[in-house]
């Protein structure tokens, strides 16, 4: 039995943040309920990576969608609006992510919702909080990660502001969404009390640079600066980075660097020898590693330095790590359904619970494919 089986979880986000939180409790056990406009359902389902789709839903959506169902409500409408009070009446759990004052508008509000039924946890996602000058802007991914500064730490030093490749700042708020969640359920069982959960975009993303901005709120206010090469962390001093090897690329992290450069038969320059010009003078550092890195293959260097158990690793694109066996033993890729058997292969959850790993088979639901079980079910009609 999955620890959040017997939750029931009314989702009325959309796009990633919201689903992406449905997601990880659906994966652990909760009947996560997607509430959609009936026909088109979801914004979410039209934003595609690649321009693929899954029958007539995105590839993206079906990922961050699965193992859940869909209920199609006109939420203007006031019948199909009573059969979702009815239904929240029964619920554990209700999520969105609509700009401040459209709930209010619709009517369910978190002091309309918790008269409905007191025990509920409801949990909102923002873009940048309830109140102040940006709380009704549009929250979208690439524009947190440009307006929290998250934009100046990868890449180096004469590169562009540099985004991350990944929906970063969504995924990580979906995590603190189901992290207050799973807080708020864990009072419940105390106080008998439900509680209304908020997160935003921008808290998240500034939260995951709990380093870097603790670093710079203590160190006179300076801004962190890019390496000149190697994509190394900005505050971390030198050899932390990437560096070319004669064949390919390897990472170097949190290794002592006189003992790295005693393992590679060098002997340190006597302008780095004082531990403090290992962060002021990294860029030199780097480069006086760069010109003896480059000459041997990065297999080589790792066959020296694994076996001193220097933070080291080489260099891999999806291609590697998913023929690798390392990678094949986590046993991480699935193969997921859909409805009309359409077999989709993608990752699953990453948790594992007394040693079981947790797979899910069903993909995301099609809109509205689940009304007439959920109408009965929960006596709505």
């Amino acid at each position: 039995m999955l620890p959040l089986e017997g939750i029931t979880v009314l989702e009325f986000a959309q796009f990633m943040a919201g689903p992406s939180a449905g997601l990880k409790m659906a994966d652990l056990g909760a009947r996560v309920i997607k509430i959609e406009r009936p026909r088109t359902g979801e914004a979410g389902r039209q934003i595609a990576l690649k321009n693929l789709f899954i029958d007539e839903s995105s590839m993206v959506f079906h990922t961050a969608n699965r193992n859940k169902q869909s209920y199609a409500a006109n939420l203007k409408d006031a019948n199909d609006l009573e059969r979702v009070k009815k239904l929240i009446a029964q619920a554990d759990v209700m999520t969105h992510n609509f700009r401040p004052g459209v709930m209010e508008k619709i009517g369910l509000d978190y002091d309309t919702v918790h008269s409905i039924n007191p025990k509920i946890i409801y949990g909102v996602v923002s873009g940048y909080g309830p109140v102040g000058p940006w709380a009704k802007k549009p929250g979208q991914d690439l524009l947190i990660q440009s307006l929290s500064g998250f934009v100046n730490l990868s890449g180096n030093a004469e590169d562009d502001p540099t985004a991350s490749g990944l929906a970063t700042s969504d995924i990580f708020t979906g995590v603190h969404l189901v992290q207050g969640i799973l807080a708020a359920l864990i009072s419940r069982t105390k106080t008998g009390k439900g509680a209304k959960i908020e997160v935003s975009l921008l808290e998240s993303t500034l939260d995951i640079q709990f380093e870097l901005l603790t670093t710079y709120l203590n160190d006179g206010n300076q801004l962190p600066k890019r390496v000149k090469k190697g994509s190394a962390h900005a505050y971390v001093a030198a050899p932390y980075g990437l560096y070319q090897t004669k064949d390919s690329y390897m990472a170097i992290a949190l290794t002592p660097l006189d003992e790295l450069v005693k393992a590679m038969g060098l002997s340190l320059p006597n302008q780095f020898l004082a531990k403090e010009t290992w962060f002021t003078e990294r860029d030199a550092i780097m480069d006086f590693l760069r010109e003896h890195l480059i000459k041997e293959t990065t297999q080589y260097w790792l066959d020296l330095f694994e076996p001193l158990d220097f933070r080291v690793s080489a260099v891999f694109d999806y291609k590697t790590i998913l023929d690798h066996d390392a990678y094949k033993v986590l046993k991480m890729d699935q193969d997921v359904e859909t409805s009309d058997g359409i077999i989709m292969k993608t990752t699953r959850c990453p948790i594992r619970i007394d040693g079981e790993r947790i797979f899910s088979r069903k993909s995301a639901p099609k809109v509205g494919e689940d009304n007439g079980l959920i109408d009965n079910e929960f006596n709505l009609n």
